[in-house]
């Protein structure tokens, strides 16, 4: 579940070192595009961070107050329920931190863990909040296959963008009142 290894790289040479940090920074930007793209309400940003046949699980961060949030099935979906849930009614910020990666040794997959503090504040009534601290788990695909570089080109310059395939959002604590924000 949660990436719990004692060290961050698994390469040993410089080339795959350098492949492998930035691979690492695609995936972790997937998170970042997630978050802004939220925040922005940009909807093509939001878009680029999942693949098509993502799925997304808010139900065992809505759980610890009482909510209720099925598993949403497929990137516009995600993108729809979420933005067109949010919009004009709820304004967010989302902080990324502790990313903890591990790439598959083929670069055919990733898993990221990360923690996620979300401010959601009612529009009409900023005194009206939730502040979520959150486990997220995710899984990640390449976007684009992965390309053998040309003799003499750096490895780096073949990094793929990299996509949320799953995200599962579980909660450490809230403040404030989130079934304004989610509902019940």
């Amino acid at each position: 579940m949660y990436l719990t290894r004692t060290r961050a790289l698994d390469a040993r040479d410089p080339g795959q070192s350098l492949r492998e940090l930035a691979d690492r920074t695609e995936i972790t930007d997937a998170l970042y595009r997630f978050g802004l793209g939220q925040d922005l309400h940009d909807r093509a940003l939001f878009r680029s961070a999942f693949a098509a046949h993502a799925t997304l699980d808010f139900g065992p961060a809505a759980a610890h107050w009482g909510g209720r949030s099925p598993v949403m099935s497929g990137a516009d979906t995600i993108v729809d329920t979420i933005l067109g849930g949010f919009a004009g009614r709820v304004d967010t910020s989302h902080t990324v931190t502790n990313p903890r990666i591990a790439v598959a040794a083929d670069r055919g997959g990733a898993h990221l863990t990360a923690l996620v503090e979300a401010q959601h504040v009612l529009t009409a009534d900023r005194a009206r909040h939730a502040l979520l601290k959150n486990l997220y788990d995710v899984t990640l695909v390449p976007a684009t296959p992965q390309a053998e570089p040309e003799p003499g080109a750096p490895e780096s310059a073949y990094a793929a963008r990299w996509l949320i395939r799953t995200l599962r959002i579980d909660n450490i604590w809230y403040t404030g009142d989130p079934r304004a924000i989610f509902g019940g």
